[in-house]
């Protein structure tokens, strides 16, 4: 087993420190703690054998070991007692036990509890009941239910601020005891109590008192204005209407009329032939009228008679002009009861109006009936009540649950639209605008109203809503009494409450039975709202994990910590009505929300900035006296700081400086470009103006190389033909004349004509003009060729062929192709390279 304490965080949970780990010795076997003291700078940890002392200051732990069972251990006045079963009663001094008091009904039974009562000392035993120490002895302190607990078992016993006693038993509930040992209450099962067996009891700041039960929990507000009654043991049904009277309290519900005396602690009667519904109850000039589904009774005590015999009393009126008169709105319309010889009975039916009129009332001769689905009525009569004259119904203020009442000389409806008054003089019907703001459209529940003289009470979504006039003004006086519809358990549209005994007091009716309400024990208790835990929303993990932050300090997250669930609470246990709250997170949402019963708030993905996140509560119509609040600052990205923005600076102005720059460069160029393009386009210009040119000057240089080429070929034709004409003449002269010394001479002349270099001379000049460079490349090519192999390229490059070449050398074609073939042998021409397309293509 383990024993030690738990304490809170900065971040608002709890956090255990163990102290048994602690201790020197061995925790006993299978050991259970059953209580924890606290005195001075101690703190005791109870077990059924042994009680560990930890000292505050010192933190040490000493034990005090017991024989046999320890069941309890106390703290009265400066000291600390215990029992021990079969020894008796032990205080605990320096750390040692002392025996105090073993008498015989202290050592044979069970010390339940012991306390300080007014002076003395009690002891409670388990059977036994009490007794007080005096002196060095104990003699018998006696109760009103000594009685009881001489047959039944005590278990838990506690002493409240104000003398009272609360005594916790195994099998019959609670007894709560006044100083003096009378019985106050006796609250069971069969009262409300969730379980018979109250194991401990606890009692708050708010002097409620808690009790843990065998299975459950459950608490009693001893200082509450409203006592409830559920009828658990006697199935009463739901309460349509209560009265007290005569001694007796009577409850109309929906299985009869029920009674019981009002001074006595009695279960609920049913008065014999009364079964089925109860609508109205009523006091006539004293005498108790019952409306009912059958008819209407006169109740005499524990007694009804029917008096009279027609179906479904909705309710029964006075009649201020005539006392023995009364008017009954029954399902069928209405009737008027007539008193003689001091009994009620039926007079006669009001005849021209057969509408249901379960809300009726009366002026003078005028009668306002309220039908929910029709609209209202208003029945003019004859003056002896027997008929009806005129029935007029207005359409336009009809709806569900609606009703009226006459309240200070007026008539009033409501409906979910708020509060009408009734004009009479105008015969008109208009909204209140003071009453009006009883309520709102969503917290309407019904229109039903109950009032007298000086009050109307409303009922409301999260109220109960009392209003009376004012004082020294016309404007009235709103009380609003925090009891929610669920609470109140009422039946829509059939709420009802009546002043009950002592000024002050009122009867709710329930749906289960009724709610005992005494408005001079209500406060307006003061209540605050806080802030529980807030937890960062952790999207990075895969479960969303939440993590606990500080509350206590201002937040500071970065940007990606921008999601928070935030729990608020109102530290008040109100069971009637349940704190409903308001929250905005200023930075975002300024602007409050819709008030709920919900006590938490998300925030996903905030964007950067300062927040300040706010809640009120409020409990009925009552605000919270605080405002909690937390505040954080979201950091901006990384992207957004002061010094990306710094950069982002620095970089536009670079950017811009670079922008500018490539800008007039990028003009500059621009200008360069159009420059450039104008001179290219001049240059074009110029090109094709010197194209033009060169194309004239080439077309002149063809014109001359055609002439010169001309020139070559006619000159060179005129050498081959001369050189021809020489050798046929030459030949001839062989063949003809025999005479050798005629002919040498004429040879001779002719050799030397064919073999004169002048006319290669002129040829080359002719040539040249034709061909400039080609000589100049072919010297530069092949420096090694002689002047007739020059010769011979001259004639190739004209593209004679050898027959037309050798008549320039003088020699045979054949000598031609030799020359050819040396040609190419000092060129170094390969064998399949063609010799005169070589020398052309130089």
């Amino acid at each position: 087993m383990e024993f030690g304490y738990w304490t809170k965080n900065t971040f608002g949970t709890l956090e255990y420190t163990s102290l048994s780990k602690s201790f020197k010795n061995d925790l006993l076997e299978d050991e259970e703690f059953w209580d924890i003291l606290h005195l001075d700078d101690w703190v005791l940890f109870q077990s059924k054998k042994r009680i560990y002392i930890y000292d505050l200051t010192e933190k040490s732990i000493t034990s005090i070991d017991a024989a046999s069972s320890l069941p309890r251990i106390w703290s009265v006045g400066q000291s600390i007692y215990f029992h021990v079963i079969h020894e008796g009663l032990y205080r605990i001094e320096r750390g040692n036990k002392i025996l105090v008091y073993n008498e015989k009904p202290i050592k044979n039974d069970e010390v339940v509890s012991f306390f300080e009562h007014r002076g003395r000392q009690l002891l409670l035993t388990r059977h036994q009941g009490f007794y007080e120490i005096f002196g060095e002895g104990i003699r018998k302190w006696e109760t009103e239910i000594d009685p009881f607990l001489a047959n039944n078992s005590v278990y838990s016993s506690l002493q409240l601020t104000n003398g009272k006693i609360a005594i916790g038993t195994i099998s019959d509930g609670l007894f709560l005891l006044d100083g003096n040992g009378r019985l106050i209450y006796h609250i069971n099962e069969q009262k409300g109590l969730r379980n018979n067996t109250v194991l401990s009891l606890y009692k708050d700041l708010d002097n409620t008192v808690w009790l843990g039960l065998d299975n459950g929990v459950s608490y009693i507000n001893l200082d509450s204005p409203y006592t409830i009654y559920n009828g658990i043991l006697s199935d009463i049904g739901s309460v349509y209407d209560a009265i007290a009277f005569g001694g007796y309290l009577y409850l109309g519900t929906n299985q009869g009329l029920f009674y019981k005396k009002i001074s006595e602690e009695t279960d609920f009667f049913l008065i014999n032939g009364t079964q089925g519904q109860v609508w109205d109850l009523t006091i006539v000039d004293g005498t108790l009228l019952c409306g009912h589904h059958t008819g209407t009774f006169e109740i005499n005590g524990e007694t009804a008679k029917r008096i009279v015999n027609i179906a479904g009393t909705w309710n029964i009126k006075s009649i201020t002009e005539d006392e023995n008169l009364l008017l009954q709105g029954n399902y069928d319309g209405l009737y008027v009861l007539e008193k003689k010889g001091g009994q009620w009975k039926l007079r006669n039916k009001i005849s021209g109006f057969d509408n249901s009129s379960r809300h009726v009332e009366i002026f003078g001769n005028q009668i306002f009936i309220n039908h929910e689905y029709k609209g209202l009525f208003k029945v003019t009569t004859d003056n002896s009540l027997t008929k009806a004259i005129e029935v007029k119904i207005d359409t336009t203020v009809r709806g569900d649950n609606s009703g009226i009442i006459k309240y200070q000389g007026t008539l009033l409806y409501a409906n979910k639209n708020g509060i009408f008054r009734y004009n009479h003089a105008a015969d008109t019907i208009s909204r209140d605008s003071l009453l009006s703001a009883i309520y709102s459209e969503t917290d309407y529940v019904s229109g039903k109203m109950v009032a007298n003289d000086e009050e109307i009470w409303v009922f409301t979504k999260d109220n109960l809503t009392l209003v009376s006039p004012g004082n020294l003004s016309d404007k009235y006086v709103i009380r609003e009494i925090p009891l929610s519809e669920d609470f109140r358990d009422g039946i829509s549209g059939y709420e009802n409450i009546i002043p009950y005994m002592e000024n002050g007091k009122y009867l709710l009716c329930t749906s289960s039975g009724y709610i005992i309400l005494d408005t001079k024990r209500i406060k307006d208790e003061k209540f605050g709202v806080n802030i529980g835990e807030i937890r960062r929303i952790s999207k990075n993990s895969p479960s969303k994990e939440n993590i606990l932050i500080d509350k206590n300090s201002q937040g500071d997250f970065s940007y990606r910590e921008n999601s928070f669930f935030i729990l608020f609470f109102s530290p008040q246990f109100y069971q009637y009505t349940k704190p409903k709250y308001q929250h905005r997170l200023l930075g975002i949402y300024p602007n409050w929300s819709e008030w709920s019963e919900n006590a938490s708030a998300t925030f996903e993905n905030l964007p950067y900035g300062d927040y300040t996140f706010e809640v009120r509560s409020k409990i009925g119509d009552t605000l919270s006296i605080n405002t909690a609040a937390y505040s954080f600052t979201i950091q901006k990205p990384w992207y957004q700081t002061n010094l990306a923005w710094a950069i982002y600076s620095v970089t536009a102005l670079v950017g811009f400086f670079l922008l500018h720059t490539m800008y007039r460069h990028h003009y500059k160029k621009r200008q360069q470009k159009l420059v450039q393009k104008n001179e290219h386009k001049m240059q074009l210009t110029k090109a094709e103006n010197e194209k033009e040119i060169i194309k004239l000057k080439n077309e002149q240089l063809r014109q001359r190389y055609r002439l010169k080429s001309n020139e070559l070929a006619a000159s060179t034709m005129s050498l081959i033909r001369k050189n021809n004409v020489l050798n046929e003449v030459k030949s001839l002269l062989a063949e003809k004349v025999a005479d050798k010394r005629v002919t040498e001479p004429i040879v001779k002349i002719i050799d030397n004509s064919l073999n004169r270099n002048d006319d290669w001379e002129l040829f080359k000049e002719a040539f040249n003009n034709a061909d400039k460079e080609f000589l100049n490349k072919l010297k530069s090519a092949h420096s090694n060729l002689t002047q007739n192999d020059i010769r011979l390229c001259a004639y190739l490059r004209l593209n004679l062929s050898s027959k037309e070449i050798a008549p320039l050398f003088n020699i045979s074609p054949r000598s031609v192709e030799v020359k050819r073939y040396r040609l190419r042998k000092k060129m170094g021409l390969d064998h399949d390279e063609n010799l005169v397309d070589y020398i052309l293509g130089l």
